[in-house]
This record gives structure tokens, C-alpha cells and sequence, in this order.
């Protein structure tokens, strides 16, 4: 059974998030403990390069074909990824690639 993935709440005061982080120690640790084991922790270096990529992006509405975003939505799971970023990739691929010819 998956456990519940604990909510850190808002505090009032740094007297009250410490009793709170206090409480539920064990709890934080197990959970450590286990992203751990099963490699779904990264790095700090990891954590700030994540951090600067999202400050680089920008956010874009499109209108596609349903039929291309069930398209996207077949390939992408094939590939374990979410489609957004599926065609996100392609996207990026293909301007890559049309940048390189008008170049030569």
C-alpha cells in the first residue's frame, strides 16, 4: 500500500514548525529513508541546475490537432515521459535541426 505523502503546512513562528517537524520526525525520516533506497533523491547541483531551467522557461498555449495529442500521448507513454514534454523534445529537436541547415 503507498504511504501517504506528508504535508508540510504553514507556520506562524519558528517555535511552532520546530514542534512540528519535532512530532513528525520519524515520519520524515522513514520517507528520506526510502526515496533514498529507491534513488529518487538528486543532488544539490541537480536541485539548482532544475531550478534555473524552470526560471528559463516560458509558458505557451497552443492549439493542436486532437488527433497529434493522442498521437504524442501514445509515443510519449512508449517512452515513459509526459507527452508535454515529448513534444516539447521534438520541438526542440526540429528547430535544432533547422537551425544547422540554414547554417551551412
Amino acid at each position: 500500500m503507498p504511504r501517504k505523502k506528508l504535508v508540510i503546512p504553514s507556520f506562524q513562528d519558528d517555535k511552532k514548525e520546530a514542534a512540528w517537524w519535532e512530532r513528525h520526525r520519524a515520519e520524515v525520516e522513514a520517507g528520506l529513508r526510502s526515496a533514498v533506497r529507491e534513488r529518487k533523491t538528486i543532488s544539490l547541483n541537480e536541485a539548482l541546475a532544475q531550478a534555473k531551467r524552470k526560471r528559463d522557461l516560458l509558458p505557451v498555449t497552443i492549439r493542436l490537432a486532437s488527433q497529434d495529442i493522442a498521437t504524442a500521448r501514445q509515443l510519449a507513454g512508449d517512452k515513459g515521459i509526459g507527452y508535454q514534454t515529448y513534444i516539447k523534445l521534438l520541438l526542440h529537436e526540429a528547430l535544432r535541426k533547422e537551425v544547422d541547415r540554414q547554417s551551412r
